[in-house]
């Protein structure tokens, strides 16, 4: 309760800081924005079909969640930042193995600029790809007319474009707004698609029957188990004591349980699926024997089947690890404690440093890895026991969502408290 009185507060001062209060109300503006565009239908398509067909294909309706609801109405932004998250995750892998792009990254502002470029020029190959796959998809349940090469040239550029606005939507966030853009506009989108959701669920429960009844109170203290959790790894740092012995005091360098944050998550949604994805459209294949293979690649990953929650378990967890080494890097935190003066007791400065922090970041990080996956896929399990299948995505939504507002929380209070500091400074 503590917790949540003290969010509120920080909230209410928000909107009586002039600068937070004009970076909320653009936020605003610009998911609700987002949310018209997610209205906005591509023309020729059955809508009413098109709904029908999501409600029976838990994978495309998880996909339809991370677009935030623009899949479902077939709209101009049907593909989300699917594949710009897609060409994050190329472009982080490239760093790894091609040396320019990582000296890029150290370069500062002008560094982030140049490989925000080169990842919306990767966007672009990959959101066709992903149009053209998807409108197959839908063209083979009638939900599409076969469209003359113009029309479909069309209908795919409309899509790209669409990509391309939420991009832009989301680095305006950045820019002017609160939190991280690409976040807030999923989060968004899932926040829309819950009323939903919670009426689908509402529509097709016989209540008559206490077992599902039962079931609804067994997934909703889940839901509120998971929430406390995630609040409290999410609020779980590891000191580190860092001492000055010119200044002769002592500090300590926070290491999270969770540095990584939501990205994890995202990142391994958007590849989890491409295994089925992949799988539908072979198996659309005129020849018999590819289809047989692509029949069996989409039933295996199936969204309830044990080895897609294996593998979105393994991704969850592989992704953590990955993205914590992007953001996180012993070297240069031991190069800047050394340059400081600062140094953890009992270690020498630089590698031995350097180990130390990749030692405690790894064990650190072990638990953060195991509890997202954790979370990621218990309601996956839970969904299989219950049978509540229009809630599919409960664990991973509920994680993002409770993480973009912790995040949020927290840049505004930074923000306060250096507006604070301003004012105290003059």
């Amino acid at each position: 309760m503590n917790r949540i009185s003290q969010a509120l507060r920080i909230f209410v001062d928000a909107l009586k800081t002039p600068i937070l209060r004009r970076k909320l109300l653009f936020t605003l503006a610009i998911l609700i924005l987002f949310r018209l565009i997610a209205h906005v239908p591509v023309p020729g398509v059955n809508t009413a079909l098109l709904q029908q067909f999501f409600a029976q294909n838990q994978l495309l309706s998880l996909l339809d969640i991370f677009s935030g609801g623009t899949l479902a109405n077939f709209s101009v932004a049907a593909l989300g930042l699917n594949p710009y998250i897609n060409a994050s995750v190329m472009l982080q892998l490239l760093m790894l193995i091609v040396p320019q792009l990582e000296e890029l990254r150290k370069e500062g502002e002008y560094g982030q600029a140049k490989i925000s470029r080169y990842t919306r020029i990767a966007t672009i190959p990959i959101a066709i790809v992903q149009a053209i796959g998807m409108y197959s998809i839908l063209r083979s349940q009638n939900i599409i007319q076969n469209l003359s090469p113009l029309t479909l040239v069309a209908l795919v550029t409309s899509m790209v474009a669409g990509t391309m606005i939420m991009i832009f939507l989301g680095e305006t966030i950045n820019q002017f707004g609160v939190g991280n853009g690409t976040s807030m506009i999923i989060f968004a989108g899932i926040v829309g698609r819950l009323p939903i959701s919670v009426y689908q669920t509402l529509s097709v429960t016989d209540f008559s029957n206490p077992q599902n009844f039962a079931n609804i109170l067994v997934f909703l203290a889940i839901a509120i188990f998971l929430i406390f959790g995630i609040v409290m790894v999410e609020e779980a740092i590891l000191r580190v004591p860092i001492h000055y012995a010119k200044r002769g005091q002592t500090t300590y360098l926070p290491i999270k349980v969770d540095t990584s944050g939501v990205m994890p998550i995202i990142f391994a949604v958007s590849l989890a699926t491409v295994p089925s994805l992949v799988g539908q459209f072979v198996a659309k294949i005129p020849s018999p024997a590819i289809a047989s293979i692509g029949q069996a690649i989409a039933r295996l990953f199936r969204t309830d089947s044990l080895i897609y929650i294996l593998f979105y378990f393994v991704l969850v967890i592989g992704f953590t690890f990955f993205y914590t080494s992007v953001v996180f890097k012993p070297k240069e935190i031991s190069d800047e404690l050394r340059k400081s003066g600062g140094f953890i007791p009992g270690i020498r400065p630089g590698i031995s440093t350097e180990k130390r922090l990749s030692y405690l970041i790894n064990r650190v990080l072990v638990i953060g890895a195991v509890f997202l996956g954790v979370i990621a896929v218990v309601p996956l399990i839970i969904q299989k026991i219950t049978n509540v299948t229009t809630l599919t995505i409960g664990g991973t939504s509920i994680l993002i969502v409770v993480s973009v507002i912790i995040e949020l929380t927290r840049k505004i209070e930074n923000v306060i408290q250096m507006h604070n500091y301003d004012k105290l400074s003059y």
